[in-house]
């Protein structure tokens, strides 16, 4: 068991081992980076879209909005 340990700590002491660990901390860094990237990516795009319903309802409600002051205009007319 000693000489496992002790050629663990040979090897995780090399720059080689040190070298890839940090590789792979950068790796997982940028991957989490770039899964939060895309989270964020999603949501600006779904509020996008969402503002882009918003506002056809506004126009729907104002046009129909328009078109009852229309018919309440031509009703008083016939009276």
């Amino acid at each position: 068991m000693k000489e496992a340990i002790v050629a663990y700590r040979h090897v995780t002491s090399t720059n080689e081992f040190k070298e890839l660990e940090r590789l792979r901390s950068r790796a997982r860094h940028n991957e989490a980076s770039a899964l939060g990237h895309a989270r964020r990516e999603g949501y600006r795009e779904a509020d996008e879209k969402w503002q882009g319903v918003v506002a056809e309802n506004k126009t729907t409600i104002a046009e129909q909005a328009a078109l009852i002051e229309e018919l309440k205009a031509r009703l008083g007319e016939k009276k």
